[in-house]
């Protein structure tokens, strides 16, 4: 993420202009922008003319700069896409004012966010900023008969591969190397900084072995790590052990792998966690809370018309940040978001036990 101009404006909100530079970027944005915001940038849209000078063309698409005050946003992860809907509040062609029109953000598009900005969004700004020197990481879990493929992105690990083989050495050993050139050829297409190559036993040692003898700058990419499984629990544990994070600085799914451990600890011996949206409004009253955990997705339809919750996210947020408590923002697209959101999408690592 490029944040390329800040300005206060009239009315006391804040306008930030950013350029999102790849699929993590828009995530961020998505979990930053909410009703009633206003966002501009470079859009087409459908302008229908007919009057006495031009035939009706039917409505061509015209290029125009419109800012719309937001209704609703959609990532679109699959299309790279962050769609961003609402009212047209101003547009460099009059006659679209009051027109519903959704901009279509892609990477490397540049567009204005107005809003009151809370502590929170402003820090996930930065992140997205410091995440942009981090190296790109694969993960390749591998067994006998079986390989994975993972991308570790700020929004989760996502698959991008699996491959399957017949098990065994011998006669099967044909069909083992196979497997390993398959993994080879997908890891080389993926343009990955670095990749971590781990799973149980001497099966990821074997495919290292296969790639450093047929491709050795493939190879010096590499980093072995043992784990007791392959997949998506394979994945978890790499993440659990700091294995990404040897590569790259910090990792926000690591970071989240790391505190949903630490809080079900806490909460399986009674002493310093607490969860659901009453239990951390209590804790948060008293000062108490150390880590606040959130999941995006929750904490987006509490700050909108659709939330459940009897307290304002918005004021605990504001109140935790006040009394020196930490705020994390899970993705609902991992894991350790998925376990959070099992014991209400909020939850808190608590400084001292409340009775």
């Amino acid at each position: 993420m490029r944040i390329t101009d800040r300005q206060h404006v009239e009315s006391g909100d804040e306008r930030i202009t950013v350029v999102p530079e790849s699929t993590d970027d828009l995530w961020h944005l998505s979990n930053v922008l909410e009703s009633g915001d206003a966002v501009g940038g470079d859009t087409h849209r459908r302008v229908r003319r007919n009057d006495e000078q031009l035939r009706d063309t039917g409505g061509e698409r015209e290029h125009m700069y419109a800012t719309i005050e937001v209704e609703s946003v959609e990532f679109a992860r699959f299309a790279n896409r962050l769609r961003v809907s609402g009212v047209i509040v101003d547009c460099s062609r009059e006659d679209q004012l009051d027109f519903h029109h959704t901009l279509n953000v892609e990477e490397t598009d540049e567009i204005e966010i107005t809003k009151a900005w809370k502590p929170d969004q402003l820090d996930r700004l930065s992140e997205a900023v410091e995440a942009s020197e981090n190296p790109d990481v694969a993960i390749a879990t591998v067994e006998e008969g079986a390989a994975h493929v993972h991308t570790v992105a700020q929004y989760g690990a996502e698959e991008r591969a699996t491959l399957t083989g017949p098990t065994g050495k011998g006669e099967y050993a044909r069909s083992r190397t196979e497997l390993f050139a398959e993994l080879t050829a997908v890891l080389s297409r993926m343009d990955a900084d670095a990749i971590i190559l781990a799973g149980p036993g001497f099966t990821k040692q074997d495919a290292y072995a296969y790639i450093e003898e047929n491709e050795r700058d493939l190879a010096e990419l590499i980093t072995v790590v043992d784990t007791s499984a392959v997949g998506d629990r394979g994945v978890h544990e790499v993440l659990k052990r700091g294995a990404v994070e040897d590569v790259q600085a910090e990792t926000r799914i690591a970071r989240e792998a790391e505190l949903i451990d630490r809080l079900m600890a806490e909460i399986a011996e009674g002493a310093k966690a607490t969860y659901g949206i009453d239990g951390v409004a209590k804790a948060t009253d008293y000062g108490a809370i150390e880590t606040l955990l959130v999941v995006d997705d929750r904490l987006r339809e509490e700050r909108g018309d659709e939330g459940e919750w009897e307290h304002n996210a918005n004021e605990l947020l504001e109140t935790v940040d006040q009394k020196g408590g930490d705020i994390v923002v899970f993705s609902g697209e991992f894991d350790p978001g998925e376990r959070l959101r099992n014991l209400g999408g909020i939850a808190a690592i608590l400084r001292y036990r409340l009775d």
